[in-house]
Formats: structure tokens, sequence, C-alpha cells
């Protein structure tokens, strides 16, 4: 039976963690080609993070409750699905409204459970791997036997990158800001540079150059970036933690043919985001299946724990995924 009202945790104002407060909710309905899922597991990303805070406000349509990915079990199918039907589990990328016990979303934008893992785990890969697998292997055409820098490897888009990298054959690097971190990221199979002890700029130029860069940071790190960069690099830029302006010098694109790109996913079509995910469920759910992939957990806490778990997130001491318990599993 689906009740009338759910647990959820809400952003009451814009502010610090303590804004994140536990509410009651009515049960959102499957509208057309969406399901209904049953939450077990949510994860928290930076961009939770950042609509808390007031920076980035969720697309037309979309809940205002963050949260954008969760496991768990169809509860209702909208008019129109065939792919699904009700008690299947399921991981998914959702638009907005994964802190609560249920949530809609588009049909197409759900994924089976790779066999192998429970719902903890699946919950962990959605944004992560959406996210990658689009910037990396299609928008930065990653080949096997390339050179490729991460920043951020620790974090959980950090660590979903050096592992499908490594999984299509790619020499990894990856940069992080502790000795801790640096060691989680050696034993993913990606060499190491502590970035308050090390050039990251100096080590690619060493090895030849990065073919291909995945950035988070931006500000001072984008035309130091383009230094590291082979000749005929792609630089591709997915958040800005440090800014997003910087000074460059565009001969140097354009004599060393560089390119520079990037992308955000979250305001992306459903047809878009749809596609992804039939990418990922013929491509990547194999790897993930095994082995070459897999989710690395930080921490877990309770729904109603949620400013805990964001101030987990910007402590930055996390390595790896930060999810939330809703209903287990």
């Amino acid at each position: 039976m689906i009740p009338d009202v759910m647990r959820a945790v809400e952003i009451t104002a814009p502010g610090a963690a303590d804004v994140l407060k536990p509410a009651t909710r009515p049960v959102p309905v499957a509208g057309h080609g969406q399901i209904l899922i049953r939450v077990a597991w949510a994860g928290v990303n930076r961009p939770d993070v950042l609509q808390r805070a007031g920076l980035y406000a969720p697309p037309p349509g979309a809940s205002d409750l963050p949260g954008l990915e969760c496991s768990g079990t169809v509860a209702a199918i909208g008019p129109g699905v065939t792919r699904w039907k009700t008690g299947d589990k399921v991981c998914a990328l959702l638009p907005g409204g994964g802190y609560a016990e249920y949530v809609t979303c588009p049909a197409d934008h759900a994924l089976p459970i790779p066999r192998g893992l429970d719902l903890r785990d699946a919950a962990a890969l959605p944004e992560t791997a959406f996210t990658v697998w689009s910037n990396v292997v299609t928008r930065g055409g990653l080949q096997a036997g390339e050179r490729f820098l991460v920043h951020g490897g620790s974090s959980g888009i950090g660590t979903m990158a050096i592992q499908i990298a490594r999984a299509l054959g790619a020499r990894v690097w990856a940069t992080a800001g502790s000795d801790d971190k640096c060691a989680a990221i050696a034993r993913l199979g990606a060499e190491a540079i502590n970035y308050r002890e090390q050039d990251f700029v100096s080590a690619l130029q060493k090895a030849g150059g990065a073919n291909l860069i995945l950035d988070m940071v931006g500000g001072d790190y984008i035309p130091r970036n383009i230094k590291a960069l082979s000749d005929e690099g792609r630089l591709v830029m997915i958040a800005f933690l440090g800014g997003p302006k910087a000074e460059l010098n565009f001969a140097q694109i354009m004599m060393r043919r560089l390119v520079v790109t990037g992308s955000t996913l979250r305001p992306q079509s459903d047809a878009a985001k749809a596609g992804i995910a039939d990418t990922l469920r013929t491509r990547l759910w194999p790897l993930v299946e095994s082995g070459a992939v897999r989710s690395l957990i930080d921490s877990c806490y309770p729904l109603t724990d949620a400013a805990e778990a964001h101030r987990r997130m910007e402590s930055s001491g996390h390595i790896g995924k930060i999810m939330l318990e809703v209903a287990g599993g």
C-alpha cells in the first residue's frame, strides 16, 4: 500500500546545513512516462549542498527537495511505462526529491541494480556514473593508452572517473590534498599527486602531457590545466569550486590544437539523460558487475541526519560517496 504522506528532509531556507529539516510531504504521483520509487538509499552530492545554499535552483518542474540519485523499489508506474513493473529493484538519476521515502522520476532514467550489488552500493552509482561517462568517455573521448588526469580524485566523481578510465585502458593521474586521500587514489590504480606538495603541471609534463583532463575546480586551475595538456589534448570542465573565471592565452589553444569543453548534467533534457542511461546499461554496467568498477562508500547517515551528511561533504574530508539510509536494504 502506498501511503498518502511520507517522511522527507527539506530546505527550509537558503543557508548552512542546519536549514535541512525533517518534514512530512504528500507522496508524489507518477505521471506519464514516470515511475514512483520507494526509496531505500539516497546519495549526497555537491549539487545538493549548492542547492541548500541557494546557489543551484532545481530545474522547472523538479521537486524542491534535494537528492539527485537513489535506489529502491518501484512502487507504482505511470501511464506509458512498459520497461518496469511494480516490485522491480532499481537505482535512478533524479531531477530532485531523493531525500524522501518516495520519489518520482522518468522511467528511462532508472537502471537495474547491477548483479552483485546491494541497494546501498547501487544508490551511489547514478549521479557519478552519468556525469563521468558522459564527460570522460562521450564528450572527452578517452581512449585506451591515453594519459588522463582527474582533479578531486578522492571524491565520488573522482573515484568513479579513476575506475572507468582504468577499466578502459588509460593511464590515470589524480590530485588530492592529503596522504590518506592519495593512498586511496593509489589503491584504485591512479598515480596520486598531493597538490599541497607537488605541482600537477610538472608531473604531467614529465609524462608527456595529459590527453584528457576532467576538472571540477576551475579558477586558477584552468590555465594550469592548459599547460598540463599534451598537444591536441582535451579539457572537460564539470564544476567550478575555485570559481568560473580565469585568464587564458588562447594562442596556446590554437597553436596546440586543444579542446576546452564542459557540461552540467541536471539541466539536460530527459531524452539526453535517457540516452546516457542506455549507454551505461550496455557499457558500464558490465564493468560494475565484473568488479572492475565499484562504489566507494565514505559514510552513511540516517535520512534525519542529512545535515550531518552535508557537514561531512563540506569538510572535504570524505573519500568516496556519502549516503543517506531511508529504508535500507
